[in-house]
């Protein structure tokens, strides 16, 4: 006799999911190595000769003006259309909904929480890296520029440097960063390059940004990319607080702590497909045991008797017929008050005679 327990589609993902973190043997933690160091401070430096060159007023904000004045969107005015689309990719709200899901998918996959982590804090580097100087500096863009040949800072804008260009470095970047194999690290680095070079030179084309403000936001996500291997203890102390949580969790469930509707609820996000049974400190059921004991003795009793006759080998019980009981006297078809059924178009038959009783008829010539 099999007794295999049916699971629902929430505990059979949630019971994926609570395994163990499971990494491929081959797959290692990025260091910080003495190439990503010597990389991080090249990457730096041009990050500082940027700002530098954009507050002089030096020949690349000359360069600026002579690219805006050139106005790329009327030079070649066919790939208007097709640039609005693939700008999109630089914008954070879509892009970080599918790297999201695709990471959401790789974390299922391999039974940990690193990848969406990683992203958190990546993504948390982003906007406080790039929007404290994009706010520091408050340059305005090509569109909104009053003097020509300034660099247009301390004006409230928010332009340099380029939100749309350092977000295509991070948010396609880690995909590259958390590849399982070399070759594939290596595709996804040059896909998610050529996908950022082109977000940037189409900012540029659409007349929404300086040349600076692509090259700024290069070195910016760059910067964060290189720099992500420091974070990777922050990273796993993350992931180990999240699994603590859930052992505590856990075992307030089992204590009795928590309100038997919210136990009800988180029972199967924590079950593990059946290997962790909900089991209270005082040897009382769970809530779904005591939801099936109640069902239980809601059901009608069976006599001992029927009980010992159905246990007897070649002995079956006889079905009765059901009794009626009334609290009144039972009445004859013919006493009964007839009644108009509810919605029926037939009238009631007044001049029809009561049951019972001959209707009279005329008495006939001999």
């Amino acid at each position: 006799m099999r007794t295999d327990q049916i699971l629902t589609r929430s505990e059979r993902v949630f019971a994926r999911l609570d395994r163990e973190p499971e990494r491929p043997a081959h797959l290692q933690t990025p260091q910080m190595s003495r190439h990503r160091v010597v990389l991080l401070g090249s990457t730096l430096a041009f990050y500082l000769a940027i700002v530098v060159a954009v507050l002089t007023t030096s020949w690349l904000v000359r360069l600026d003006w002579q690219v805006m004045f050139f106005r790329p969107y009327e030079q070649w005015p066919q790939l208007h259309a097709f640039l609005d689309y693939l700008v999109v990719l630089g914008q954070r709200g879509p892009t970080a909904v599918m790297v999201a899901a695709w990471l959401g998918w790789r974390s299922w996959r391999q039974h940990t929480l690193r990848p969406l982590i990683t992203l958190g804090v990546a993504l948390l580097l982003l906007n406080i890296t790039v929007g404290a100087v994009k706010l520091g500096l408050g340059r305005l863009g090509p569109h909104y520029a009053t003097q020509i040949g300034s660099a247009e800072l301390f004006a409230g804008g928010d332009i340099f440097p380029s939100g749309h260009t350092a977000n295509a470095v991070v948010t396609w970047g880690i995909l590259a960063y958390l590849a399982s194999t070399t070759v594939t690290r290596r595709v996804l680095s040059v896909l998610s390059a050529t996908v950022s070079l082109s977000v940037g030179a189409t900012t540029v084309y659409l007349g929404t940004h300086w040349v600076s403000d692509v090259l700024l936001g290069w070195s910016a996500g760059l910067l964060i990319m290189l720099a992500l291997p420091w974070f990777e203890p922050l990273i796993a102390g993350v992931e180990a607080r999240v699994f603590a949580l859930r052992e505590r969790l856990r075992r307030r469930l089992e204590t009795g702590t928590v309100p038997v509707p919210v136990a009800t609820a988180l029972t199967p996000l924590l079950s593990a497909g059946g290997k962790w049974q909900l089991r209270l400190a005082d040897g009382a059921p769970a809530p779904a045991d005591a939801a099936a004991g109640a069902r239980e003795s809601a059901a009608p009793a069976v006599p001992a008797g029927a009980q010992a006759a159905a246990a007897s080998p070649g002995h079956a019980p006889v079905p009765r017929p059901a009794v009626h009981v009334s609290g009144r006297p039972h009445l004859i078809r013919s006493e009964r008050t007839p009644v108009t059924p509810v919605g029926s178009r037939r009238p009631a038959h007044t001049e029809r005679p009561p049951a019972g009783r001959a209707a009279a008829r005329p008495a006939t010539g001999a």
